[in-house]
């Protein structure tokens, strides 16, 4: 398996999505892309981090940016999440976790004391080539998209 580095082609993919959507990485080329991976839906956490991208999606499409959230949830599950608190991006479902594998995201974490194998959160940018230009690992909700939103603006202005 082939792992993600900077500077260089984004992984291609394909993927199912809410609102009906088949996401296939080389589609979304020629717009910058945001592609987070977090662990649960309607999970303290997750939400804020939605919410947070959510309040910032004007800023990110006026710079010609697609937002789409990943993580291992059903569709149904997506559909209800992203209903609930009204985000204006869609939201990938990834059960078998093969785009978490391709972004390796997939960490053994510590649930009450038990090792488990989950989502680690994290947050890549892909330029509109489809070139993967910054990611964050092990993300901290606060303040993070404020960063990325940043990150994506200093993108345009080298382009």
């Amino acid at each position: 398996m082939t792992s993600v580095a900077i500077d260089q082609p984004a992984p291609a993919f394909e993927a199912a999505a809410t609102s009906e959507r088949t996401i296939r990485s080389e589609a979304l080329q020629g717009r910058n892309l945001v592609l987070y991976f977090y662990p649960k839906d309607n999970t303290p956490g997750c939400t804020t981090e939605g919410n947070d991208f959510a309040g910032h999606y004007e800023e990110f499409s006026r710079l010609d940016t697609e937002i789409l959230g990943v993580s291992r949830d059903s569709l149904k599950a997506h559909e209800n999440f992203r209903q609930k608190y009204g985000f204006p991006f869609d939201l990938i479902s990834d059960p078998d976790e093969a785009l978490c594998r391709l972004f390796d995201v997939i960490r053994e974490k510590n649930m009450y004391g038990r090792k488990v194998m989950g989502v680690e959160r994290s947050t890549f940018l892909i330029d509109r080539r489809g070139v993967l230009r910054r990611e964050w690992r092990k993300v901290k909700v606060d303040g993070h998209v404020e960063e990325v939103l940043a990150a994506v603006r200093e993108l345009e202005n080298q382009a």
